[in-house]
């Protein structure tokens, strides 16, 4: 079993920047591929921005170039760095971690099983 805490959301204007960071417990070593990803309100569930065992990262279209996804190991924390943020880059942020890969054709995909946080909200005025 694996716990995720998430935690960094918060109210920015248009062209801010936020670091949302996930902190992860338990089985771990088991649960190596983590991911971000985000739900407005009305809309589905979509991915943000995953990385790889090996640490590989993959990006949704929008938001290469202005996120920056890290993990610390050690620790054991997942990081996403957000930069030149968009009013449409307000959701809910949630944290996952599974046992293969979430990306599809290339794009962060929810996972169907492994583990989530409970969310942190961001919310980017214009």
């Amino acid at each position: 079993q694996v716990k995720l805490v998430e935690s960094g959301g918060g109210v920015v204007l248009a062209g801010g920047s936020l670091r949302l960071s996930c902190a992860a417990s338990g089985n771990t070593e088991r649960y190596p591929c983590m991911g971000w990803f985000r739900q407005a309100p009305g809309k589905e569930r979509e991915g943000v921005a995953t990385i790889e065992r090996n640490g590989t990262p993959t990006y949704a279209d929008s938001v290469k170039g202005r996120f920056t996804i890290s993990k610390d190991n050690a620790k054991d924390i997942l990081y996403l760095q957000m930069n030149s943020l968009k009013p449409e880059d307000t959701a809910m942020y949630y944290c996952a971690a599974d046992q293969g890969s979430m990306v599809i054709f290339g794009r962060p995909t929810p996972p169907e099983f492994g583990y989530w946080g409970q969310g942190t909200q961001v919310t980017v005025s214009s």
